[in-house]
């Protein structure tokens, strides 16, 4: 009887092993990883997985990284194969667009949940990743508009100091210009050359974001203005035609005034520029301190079947620890508030330069524009962005583009 009930036992015990088996191999859980062009960071990176991973037993992060022009594609490719990478970094307005078709996850209660997580990040940048009052992400790392001025040139055309309203823009761009220089270039993707328009009292939507507003006679004669300075070299025509090298290369050149681009262009035009030293190069707000953010952010994929495990990432590597060593080593802001201001003081003396460039980006944070919350913002980009760049550039009359710009942001905006 004792034998039998030893058997029973002993055959119970090996049963519930092989029943806790599976449960352990289930307990493994894997997650992906999938950031915007930062393969430079692969040790930061693997050490941040490596730390994850210790911390959370059976857990296991795979890394992925695209380039900004393959990482849409690569995205909308494993949304539609049901396999979405769990925990995805973003530039620019492209969330909003996964957020309003349903790929991005509603992260709001898990935020409430977390007021440490939620309260480490400046609070004017976490609201710029929100979407009709729900958060979609956190910040990754920050960044927006700034004017660089090149004071050699201020110099020779007798200018003593940075424009102050928009009207001195074009003044001193005109001033500058000359057989082989010219005065202003500006980027001009996701919507960074908006402050331009927003210092001059245009507007390009109505408050409630559903009827275009830019179609003024103030915007006609704006646009009238900078089509003529492009004409006669005050403003360089690769801010209307180039991207991010061609500008930023351009100023580099040393032959251009002034530069409008987000605080990254810094140090592509200090690599690039032999001409550039904290004597030579002047750091500075857009007159009016209105700036478009271009920000990275983190968000966690409505798909992931580990979507505690994937907010935990997130948590993880937004953590001062993490989010310290990137901003150290990129010499980046963060949006995290204790290692900002833990990274300015480093700067202040170490490189004043970096450290007026990064000043810029947590002042006038309630001046923030081109950032509407438009589900469709890339539709509407695409709609306007050509008709102003007809007019820019001199095949239309501003009139005539506006007007046009006007009908096929109308059309957009009916279909939202």
């Amino acid at each position: 009887m004792l034998r039998r009930r030893h058997v029973l036992l002993s055959s119970a015990a090996v049963a519930a092993s092989s029943l806790a088996m599976p449960a352990i191999a289930q307990a493994r859980r894997k997650i992906s990883f999938l950031t915007w062009n930062i393969i430079d960071q692969e040790p930061l990176i693997k050490g941040w997985i490596a730390s994850f991973e210790r911390a959370n037993p059976g857990a296991e992060v795979e890394w992925l990284d695209k380039k900004g022009p393959e990482l849409p594609a690569f995205y909308q490719t494993q949304l539609a194969a049901g396999t979405p990478p769990d925990v995805i970094n973003t530039q620019g307005a492209l969330w909003l667009e996964y957020a309003a078709s349903g790929a991005l996850m509603d992260i709001t209660p898990m935020l409430a949940a977390a007021p440490d997580m939620k309260d480490r990040f400046n609070a004017q940048y976490l609201a710029n990743w929100t979407y009709q009052q729900r958060n979609f992400m956190v910040p990754f790392y920050i960044t927006k508009t700034l004017l660089f001025w090149n004071k050699p040139m201020f110099q020779r055309a007798g200018l003593s100091g940075p424009p102050q309203t928009p009207d001195q823009v074009l003044d001193f761009a005109g001033r500058m210009a000359g057989a082989d220089t010219t005065g202003f270039l500006t980027l001009n993707f996701d919507w960074l050359y908006w402050p331009i328009f927003a210092a001059s009292g245009v507007k390009l939507l109505t408050d409630d974001l559903k009827r275009p507003a830019f179609n003024t006679p103030e915007a006609v004669a704006l646009v009238e203005r900078l089509a003529a300075a492009s004409e006669k070299g005050a403003i360089n025509k690769i801010s209307w035609t180039g991207r991010w090298v061609e500008p930023n290369g351009a100023f580099a050149a040393g032959n251009v005034g002034m530069l409008h681009a987000h605080s990254p262009a810094y140090f592509f035009v200090k690599g690039q520029g032999s001409w550039v030293t904290p004597e030579t190069i002047g750091v500075g707000h857009f007159p009016g301190g209105h700036a478009t953010p271009n920000s990275h952010g983190l968000g966690v994929s409505k798909g992931s079947r580990h979507p505690e495990l994937a907010f935990a990432f997130v948590n993880h590597i937004t953590a001062e620890a993490q989010a310290g060593q990137l901003a150290t080593q990129r010499r980046i802001l963060t949006g995290n508030t204790a290692v900002d201001n833990a990274l300015l003081a480093s700067l202040r003396t170490a490189d004043p330069t970096v450290h007026a460039v990064l000043t810029t980006q947590l002042e006038h944070t309630d001046k923030m524009v081109g950032n509407w919350p438009l589900a469709n913002d890339s539709r509407i980009k695409d709609a306007f962005w050509p008709e102003l760049q007809n007019a820019l550039l001199g095949r239309k009359p501003a009139r005539q583009a506006l007007a046009d710009a006007e009908r096929r942001v109308t059309r957009e905006l009916s279909r939202a």
